[in-house]
């Protein structure tokens, strides 16, 4: 059984997670706690295997309260995040700490959205429980903007792709900030949430010395730039004259995602032996196939190692499809990828 604690200031909320995480069997919730000092003390009384966490809460904040628990007693920790424009900027902070996932705070009258969003926490839950941690890194720290060379050489037509899912905002960062300003394009789907996408963008932007931007239809790919996907819709790259233009498609689910990484990496078999793509930390497999079929093609194709990954499940998807040609761990991805697109 995967122990369960609970920290939120609302008894209401804190009976709506109680009542979708004891659904499931294999996991239990050991207590609820209306503050971080209350939770601090149930932490060593019950020794959780996760936390759910919310972020507005009197005495001591969710942030200062993970700050501390992640320098302290490093443990799974899932954010309870509004997600609002508000939300967004405070819950990429909460990751970039340490949190390994966020789920939405529950909407408390829509009964008909309960069972899905039952669903959701519950498997957020068992992947924290099975997460590997990242080291404690301070905001200020892990803020350091690249300042790297430029002037490499690259092949005129190549495009950078990029594909996460949970732990992938700070392990795309990592990857990021390594790039040099003059990198060929990146175009990267992670699956999060419409609102966060732009944040994530513009947070990225201010990390990195490429441009980072949320992909906009008709973006025509270009050095320098990245393109993130946003998180209501699928991203794709397709030829349009002499430019390589990006297109956001509002269409179904794919491997229950939207944007989803299949998408974007089958957009790319056209030019694949242009391509070089990576499949990142993240949960599930989406991505693997299309990984496939860009090396079938004629990519360059890798995967993140099990050592460097938060969850093992999308890259791992990969090299057991043998889509990967190369398994690199995440602080050697950004050097790959200037290797395998330059001259």
């Amino acid at each position: 059984m995967i122990k369960v604690l609970i920290v939120d200031d609302s008894p209401l909320i804190r009976g709506i997670l109680t009542e979708v995480i004891q659904q499931a069997k294999d996991l239990t919730v050991v207590g609820s706690a209306e503050d971080p000092y209350q939770a601090r003390e149930m932490i060593k009384s019950l020794n959780p295997d996760v936390i759910t966490l919310d972020i507005e809460m009197p005495k001591m904040d969710g942030i200062s309260f993970l700050r501390n628990l992640m320098r302290l007693r490093p443990m799974p920790v899932v954010m309870i995040s509004t997600l609002t424009q508000q939300g967004s900027p405070i819950t990429l902070e909460a990751l970039e700490i340490g949190a390994v996932d966020f789920i939405a705070k529950p909407k408390v009258n829509v009964a008909e959205q309960l069972q899905h969003y039952a669903e959701s926490v519950q498997e957020k839950v068992r992947t924290a429980a099975t997460a590997r941690l990242r080291p404690y890194r301070t905001s200020e720290a892990a803020a350091q903007k690249a300042q790297l060379p430029s002037g490499q050489a690259f092949e005129r037509n190549s495009i950078i792709a990029i594909g996460a899912s949970t732990g992938g905002t700070e392990a795309i960062k990592e990857v990021l900030v390594q790039m040099p300003k003059d990198a060929p394009p990146i175009v990267i789907t992670q699956h999060i949430p419409p609102v966060f996408s732009s944040s994530f963008a513009m947070r990225m932007d201010k990390t990195c010395a490429m441009h980072v931007k949320e992909a906009e239809d008709g973006d025509i790919l270009e050095f320098g730039r990245v393109y993130i996907a946003p998180g209501d819709k699928h991203l794709k790259v397709v030829s349009k004259g002499l430019n390589k233009v990006c297109v956001l498609d509002d269409g179904e689910l794919v491997n229950r995602h939207k944007p989803a990484v299949d998408v974007l990496f089958d957009s790319l078999k056209p030019f694949a032996k242009s391509v070089t793509a990576v499949l990142l930390t993240g949960m599930g497999s989406d991505g693997a196939r299309g990984m496939l079929g860009l090396l079938e093609a004629g990519a360059k194709t890798a995967a993140q190692d099990e050592q460097t990954s938060v969850v093992w499940g999308m890259p791992k998807a990969a090299v057991e499809m043998n889509a990967a040609q190369k398994v690199l761990p995440l602080q050697s991805v950004a050097a790959h990828l200037i290797k395998s697109t330059s001259r």
